[in-house]
């Protein structure tokens, strides 16, 4: 993942949603944040935004204990190189965090170490 960006949506400016500073808003599920990013098919994720990699992804939601509210269909097409993912959390530090990717190049790197292979979440 890489050119990762806030994505500010129509809907946080309706009066279901209370911005809260940064890019981040109270919302009904929780507090929210939306992030575009670019794929890197080269390093194994997706080639458009209607095929969005399972990793990093999936390692980014755990290391910051956010889930994703929204997949915006209609902005991950099949002709989209953007993607763009709502997340959510309870609590606003969470988004925070999150938000320190924007910026930052993301990707998995295998590690071999003592003989053993694992991945690990890499943030530059």
């Amino acid at each position: 993942m890489k050119d990762i960006k806030a994505f500010c949506a129509d809907k946080y400016n309706t009066s279901a949603y209370s911005d809260m500073g940064n890019d981040i808003y109270k919302g009904p599920k929780g507090y929210v944040i939306s992030l575009s990013f670019q794929q890197e098919p080269e390093a194994g994720e997706g080639c458009t935004g209607a095929d969005i990699s399972q990793y990093p992804l999936e390692d980014i939601l755990e290391k910051f204990l956010v889930h994703v509210s929204d997949f915006y269909p209609e902005l991950n097409t099949v002709t989209s190189t953007v993607c763009v993912l709502e997340f959510c959390s309870p609590d606003i530090q969470h988004l925070v965090a999150l938000r320190g990717l924007i910026g930052k190049h993301v990707f998995n790197k295998t590690i071999i170490e003592n003989e053993q292979r694992y991945v690990q979440l890499m943030i530059e």
